[in-house]
């Protein structure tokens, strides 16, 4: 009754009141919002730019030709595309490629990554080539590292120089700095290094490497008289594919270990050792394992599609592993691995060419571990 007989003007003043102190509660807390979001996103921008720039100019590791080998690179087998005997292909799998290797390699370098392992297996090198450019990234601020595949090996010298020239000009440059037999095919990959051996001394390599070999098939090529050593192998090294015995034969010798599978393919996440030592340091899984790599001094070579993670598996230079932690995740090899890991070289070495399928010419007794 009372609230009937106040006068008009009071009500519309109250209600004015109420309204210009909603706007302002309104306006404030916008205002405090988009101050916490520009901060929020300032701070962001920093350390994406402090990683950046710790990315670009990462430890090096130092070659036997005198080369410096960024101690980390950006994979990119299976970005944007998947090779047609790759195993997922082959077993039907669908991975999705949602995004081009364009745009991935893109991501990488704007990321502050500066080494690019690359392969004409995997199928994506103009398009690597084309991120390069794009970049707008001197060629004298790029590592580039390729691979000659097998079918290429087994059909000799010419063939072999096609594909170099073709990989150059994919990836808009006229020299490789690491270019790898990507496997030792049998009878036939002593030739195709030698080959590497000739493009080197007419300057469109500047250092030659191998991948995927056991110790004998290096033995092989000292024993057929090579002039220059081979500064990397590239083969699968993590902590559940650990073969001490074969890395300290090839380090002994000089040779640097490019690690590929360095994060065994996102298998190992939820690993309970991972997990208790990712924890304890306050990083990732992906972390740990990377920093096993560089603390092993091995090259790591992580991959993945986004950005984000891009970033996070980089970030492996500013803490560093215990002994004991080191010795746990040395210990997670086991002899199924080993065992898994003999019967893929097996297979592998002959993959694609006229034998494949076959033992044709294969070792089978190798160094295991």
């Amino acid at each position: 009754l009372n609230r009937e007989k106040r006068p008009k003007e009071m009500v519309t003043m109250r209600f004015g009141t109420a309204v210009a102190s909603l706007f302002l509660s309104r306006t404030l807390s916008f205002s405090i919002s988009n101050t916490f979001r520009r901060t929020m996103t300032t701070n962001l921008f920093a350390a994406t730019e402090g990683s950046r720039e710790a990315l670009i100019n990462c430890p090096t590791i130092k070659l036997n030709n005198g080369m410096s080998h960024p101690a980390i690179g950006f994979g990119t087998y299976k970005v944007g595309f998947i090779p047609a005997s790759a195993s997922a292909a082959v077993a039907g799998a669908s991975e999705s490629q949602q995004r081009t290797a364009k745009e991935c390699v893109l991501d990488a370098l704007n990321c502050g990554y500066r080494f690019l392992e690359c392969a004409e297996f995997y199928g994506n090198e103009s398009e690597v080539g084309k991120a390069i450019a794009e970049s707008g990234i001197q060629r004298e601020e790029l590592f580039l590292c390729s691979k000659v595949w097998t079918t290429t090996i087994e059909q000799g010298a010419d063939a072999i120089r096609s594909q170099l020239e073709k990989t150059l000009s994919d990836l808009n440059t006229d020299y490789i700095d690491l270019y790898l037999i990507h496997w030792p095919v049998p009878g036939k990959h002593v030739d195709a290094y030698k080959t590497l051996e000739e493009l080197q001394k007419e300057g469109k390599i500047r250092g030659i490497g191998i991948s995927n070999y056991a110790f004998e098939d290096y033995q092989e090529l000292k024993d057929n008289g090579i002039e220059i050593p081979p500064v990397v192998n590239q083969i699968e090294i993590n902590p559940f594919l650990y073969r001490k015995k074969t890395i300290d034969a090839f380090t002994k010798d000089g040779v640097v270990l490019q690690s590929y599978r360095s994060l065994r393919d996102g298998k190992a996440m939820s690993h309970p050792a991972l997990l208790k030592i990712a924890n304890a340091n306050n990083k990732t899984v992906a972390q740990i394992l990377g920093r096993w790599c560089v603390q092993h001094g091995f090259v790591y070579m992580p991959k993945s599609v986004k950005k984000v993670r891009m970033v996070k598996n980089a970030l492996v230079f500013d803490f560093e592993l215990s002994k004991k932690e080191m010795d746990t995740l040395d210990a997670l090899t086991s002899r199924q691995n080993i065992k898994t890991f003999v019967g893929l070289y097996q297979k592998c070495v002959n993959r694609d060419t006229s034998k494949d399928g076959t033992m044709d010419g294969v070792k089978m007794d190798i160094t295991e571990a």
